[in-house]
């Protein structure tokens, strides 16, 4: 695996409880990286010599703005493209706007601002509206990440784009959304349509040094194993989650471990998301952490 983006979620914490949310973020979610935790991310993903590009999501990651600040800088000393995403709660004015982002103008190379009916409701739209113009005066490459409604969402493969994209019914949305939309029959879900499985190219890794290839699919956990050889020991065909899917899908989840299945899923994601919550007790170091399905660890 040539590994070139790494997604630091620097917490699980959110103003929002947005229903399409993948990762259950909202106030109430357990989770934060201290500012060491990120300098041995960096470490780690400096020691590879292949990664190029971090990015601090959450939940929302303006909530820890001075860790915030001090792991941009830091990352962006280090030779990384840096990026942040986020959903704008802080731009209530474009006087403020400016504030918040200017201790940013020189590091960021891109800002990803979430604006859509998911975050809170047209108002919202204000918010994305003075952070883009901030970031426009002070030259930070800048765009928005936008969600369709389940009614008019079409099919979305790979990392969402900039732009409305559809919902993919993990996390949140396979509990909030997912009886929205059309099903399909539980065995036609043969595939994985969204994430490269062998090579992704990107991973993520939360407050708790997980490393995932999608979001509750661990590979190991950084903080107890270097970045290095959880990347070398990594056997997509062979790994119990990976391996399945990469044979058949979340259908074959369904047969491979005899788990009970519902007869339609409006997804290959709400097919998976269901069926792995079933093997959570059998591998609950890969299908983790807790908070990333809803529950917390405390």
């Amino acid at each position: 695996m040539k590994l070139t983006g790494l997604h630091l979620l620097l917490t699980y914490r959110c103003t929002l409880e947005c229903e399409h949310c993948f990762v259950y973020g909202s106030p109430w979610q357990n989770g934060v990286m201290t500012i060491e935790d990120v300098r041995r991310i960096l470490q780690e993903a400096q020691s590879l010599g292949t990664v190029r590009s971090i990015y601090f999501e959450g939940g929302e990651p303006f909530l820890y703005y001075a860790t915030l600040l001090r792991a941009v800088d830091e990352a962006f000393r280090s030779g990384f493209q840096v990026g942040i995403v986020t959903n704008a709660y802080w731009a209530t004015s474009l006087a403020d706007a400016l504030l918040w982002l200017e201790p940013l103008a020189g590091r960021l190379s891109d800002l990803s601002v979430s604006s859509d009916l998911f975050h809170w409701s047209e108002a919202n739209a204000r918010l994305a509206e003075n952070a883009q113009e901030a970031a426009v005066l002070l030259n930070i490459p800048a765009g928005t990440i936008e969600i369709a409604q389940p009614e008019k969402a079409e099919a979305v493969e790979g990392q969402l784009p900039l732009g409305e994209s559809g919902v993919m019914y993990r996390g949140r949305a396979a509990e909030k959304l997912a009886h929205l939309v059309a099903h399909s029959p539980w065995d036609s879900f043969t595939t994985c349509p969204y994430e490269d499985l062998r090579d992704p190219g990107r991973l993520h890794v939360d407050p708790f040094g997980y490393v995932y290839i999608c979001q509750g699919i661990a590979l190991g956990n950084l903080f107890q194993t270097p970045l290095s050889q959880i990347l070398d020991s990594y056997d997509p065909d062979r790994h119990p989650i990976t391996g399945v899917l990469l044979q058949g899908g979340p259908a074959e989840l369904s047969r491979r471990y005899k788990l009970p299945h519902a007869e339609t899923y409006a997804d290959a994601c709400h097919a998976c998301d269901s069926l792995r919550r079933l093997l959570r007790e059998r591998f609950p170091e890969i299908l983790a952490p807790a908070e990333i399905y809803g529950i917390s660890s405390n």
